[in-house]
């Protein structure tokens, strides 16, 4: 069966071609290094900015040349190194997707001490019509994940707009599943928290940008917020690679080892990682009952450039984790035992080539496999339930890039063909948890092909102070049910004078459809023999229309505030329904719902020695019954009529981050994050003296019933890493500790939510890894 699943992925990979180059609103840069009499130099340098946050090293080959790939629009300063020549220290703007060719003359220096450059990276991008949060390579290296797998998930978290509620799942500006990933140009629209699915290999992640709004046209399907990853590295001659090993509090350990091997034109790298805890989730009881994880995965990718109007990239990976479901205090009585499993395999293929100096064709291709499962044993309480689902997708895009005068066009379109297979079934063991007529035994079965659709177009116009985008997609969606929609968007930036103020406004349709996690059975009438007395309907996609304005501001060129407002509207409003702290979820809609808040972040890039950032955010939601989908047991039915706040309005998050560089080889960082509290859904029928057996007193302290929220969390964290050896050649050791919820807080993530569940933040914890590049 396994090969079976490997041919279809492969033939479907070889067959329709990827591009991981075509994430939208990327360019290259290639560049040629020579003395004044045109010979080549093996130069090395840097590549940097601050909008988009970017820093890169390179090392040019025999002939004095590098490409830097996949490089988002904006403007960088490039600076070179040869010794005994002067230092080249310039800056340059990537608006196109059509590569750019640079040639740099580098004279004899006529001094043989270092010769000091002007050295200020970009601050402000004023063509950008919409906020994007970047993070660099060296961001994402100086945090440690507070849960193996979490770490790109824990530096989202840290932007504003963006909350992580229980178990990893990242809500931006309110929405529940409602994240789109791209890796590599590679849409991931179903859920990538750690309870879902497996982790998407932190070590392989170079740089991350966060949108929250003024989405191209191409992105869709899932538009509460956009996370776009790269994992492609720049082509270096020669061996190279990385190996860490990480240890901590409660039983955690990791590793991973990685490593490249490039030619002048292409590279081949290979990782394997591996990663245990004890606390994989977050847990509903201060005692951490049965809460240990494993992952795994294995990662081997190939890049070429056959010739230099052609760009090829082969992906495949492999990756599972397994982990136990944390038991309240009433189930670990009981000797419950529940354990959950999922693995993926993925091939993807891709070529981008450049036709006639002026058009760039992308097409890609994707095969992949995802499975989850849970399994419990017959002292489970009060269910035993066992589930089996699986998914299998084939995807397709291609897209054409062109300039012409003031305007960037782009055009295409993908489709998506995926089998759905769900199973699961339960058998209630303590009638006293369900009101009279519920099912004590229930069985679901059911496989379906997801086939979905898109088109789209985008324009990029510069008009000297103003920049305008305007982009229009058209999605069509057949799962349970089959529906097609028309989304435009537009957004307009505009600079007054110079370059350190932009004043920014857009408006974007979206057309979000439901997560496919468990749809079939949330969407099934078979599901009305649980809760006799109910009507089911299915859960069709959620139309929402979001508009933003806000600025960007640069402040002597050390200090940059971003600042955001949106209110957005929608029909068919996603959630979820968790099952019974299994962690499983059953995707729901309301009715309606508005959200509507403020995000703003402040930022010191380096000076003297120091940077950071604060941000606020401050969110309201309220959303309007009935619910239709999830598995309501009996004694758990949402009701039918009124309003209620979203599952994600926290009204007021503040966080900060600030850095010190002690010595060019030791640093310290420190964090704070504050959060006002998320809604508590308590029936009038729930008894407190059943909550405190269950979960504990201490837990129930930490709720304020009367007001009817968990009551504000706080987590202060600190960090140092140091650089231990620094050999030649990039070779050098560095090691990194940190230590979250420094005070040992007990703060409440959730609690007793219909829609979801009950989980804690982790007490104190202490990371260590060691990390040595070759």
């Amino acid at each position: 069966m396994r090969l079976v699943r490997w041919g279809v992925i492969a033939a479907f990979a070889c067959t329709a071609p990827v591009t991981a180059m075509a994430q939208v609103e990327r360019g290259e840069l290639q560049i040629r290094v020579a003395d004044p009499t045109g010979r080549p130099l093996r130069a090395t340098g840097t590549l940097a900015s601050e909008a988009p946050q970017l820093f890169r090293t390179f090392a040019a080959d025999t002939v004095g040349q590098f490409a830097f790939e996949h490089l988002p629009f904006g403007t960088y300063r490039l600076v070179v190194f040869y010794e005994g020549f002067t230092t080249y220290s310039g800056l340059v703007e990537i608006r196109s997707v059509l590569p750019k060719t640079l040639t740099i003359g580098l004279s004899l220096s006529p001094f043989t001490s270092s010769v000091e450059v002007i050295n200020e990276h970009p601050l402000v991008d004023p063509s950008r019509t919409g906020v994007v949060f970047s993070v660099s390579l060296p961001q994402l290296q100086d945090r440690l994940p507070t849960v193996p797998g979490r770490r790109l998930l824990d530096v989202v978290d840290t932007q504003p707009g963006w909350l992580m509620e229980a178990n990893g799942v990242l809500h931006p500006r309110g929405s529940e599943y409602q994240t789109l990933f791209v890796v590599d140009g590679l849409p991931m629209d179903e859920n990538r928290s750690p309870a879902f699915a497996p982790d998407l290999q932190e070590r392989e992640v170079q740089a991350v940008n966060v949108l929250t709004g003024n989405y191209p046209a191409e992105y869709g399907r899932k538009l509460g917020g956009v996370v776009e990853v790269s994992t492609i590295r720049d082509t270096q001659q020669g061996f190279h690679g990385s190996a860490d090993i990480g240890i901590g509090s409660l039983a955690t350990a990791s590793g991973s080892v990685g490593a490249s091997y490039g030619w002048s034109q292409r590279s081949i790298t290979a990782a394997v990682t591996g990663a245990r805890t004890d606390r994989y989730l977050d847990a509903p009881v201060v005692e951490n009952y049965s809460n240990h994880g494993s992952l795994s995965g294995i990662t081997v990718g190939y890049s070429d450039r056959p010739t230099d109007a052609d760009r090829l990239h082969l992906t495949w990976h492999h990756r599972e984790n397994s982990f136990l479901v944390p038991n309240e205090r009433l189930q670990e009585e009981a000797g419950q035992h529940q354990e959950r499993a999922a693995g993926e395999d993925l091939a993807q293929a891709s070529w981008m080539r450049v036709v006639n100096s002026r058009f760039v064709l992308n097409v890609r291709g994707v095969g992949q496999w995802l499975s989850a499962t849970l399994n419990s044993n017959a002292q489970s309480t009060p269910v035993i339930v066992a589930q089996d689902r699986t998914l299998s997708r084939g995807y397709g895009n291609a897209s054409v890039a062109f300039d012409t005068g003031r305007h960037q066009v782009k055009f295409g379109g993908d489709v998506v063909i995926a089998p759905v297979k769900e199973q699961l079934a339960y058998k209630i063991t303590d009638r006293s948890f369900f009101s009279p007529g519920t099912a004590d035994t229930f069985l679901f079965r059911d496989q379906r092909t997801d086939r979905e659709g898109s088109l789209f177009v985008q324009d990029n116009i510069a008009l000297g102070p103003v920049s305008l985008s305007a982009g229009l997609r058209w999605d069509r969606y057949s799962l349970v049910v089959a529906d097609s929609a028309f989304s435009p968007r537009v957004g307009v930036a505009w600079a007054p004078g110079h370059r350190d103020l932009v004043f920014r406004a857009s408006y974007d349709r979206a057309f979000q459809t439901p997560a496919i996690e468990n749809l079939l059975l949330a969407s099934s009438p078979l599901t009305e023999a649980v809760s006799p007395g109910t009507v089911r309907l299915p859960v069709l996609p959620s139309p929402g229309h979001f508009i933003e304005g806000g600025m960007t501001a640069g402040f002597h060129g050390r200090v940059r505030l971003d600042l955001a407002a949106y209110h957005r509207t929608f029909k068919q409003f996603a959630d979820a329904d968790v099952f019974l702290n299994t962690g499983v979820t059953f995707p729901i809609a309301f009715a309606s719902a508005w959200v509507s808040g403020l995000d703003t972040k402040l930022t010191l890039v380096p000076w003297h020695r120091w940077s950071g950032t604060l941000s606020y955010s401050l969110l309201k939601g309220t959303a309007r019954l009935p619910v239709v989908g999830g598995l309501f047991l009996g004694g758990e039915d949402a009701d039918t009529a009124g309003e209620l706040p979203i599952t994600q309005d926290q009204r007021h998050t503040l966080r900060g981050q600030a850095r010190y560089q002690i010595s060019d080889r030791l640093w310290a960082v420190g964090s704070v994050h504050y959060g006002s509290g998320l809604p508590v859904e308590i029936s009038e029928e729930q008894d407190l003296e059943t909550l405190v057996t269950q979960y504990g007193a201490e837990v129930l302290r930490r709720v304020d019933f009367e007001a009817g929220r968990v009551r504000p969390n706080l987590s202060i964290a600190l960090g140092a890493g140091a650089e231990l050896w620094r050999g030649d050649r990039r070779r050098r050791l560095m090691i990194r500790g940190e230590v979250t919820n420094l005070t040992n807080r007990l703060d409440v993530i959730n609690f007793a939510g219909l829609f979801s569940g009950t989980a804690l933040k982790a007490p104190r914890n202490a990371l260590v890894r060691l990390q040595y590049e070759f």
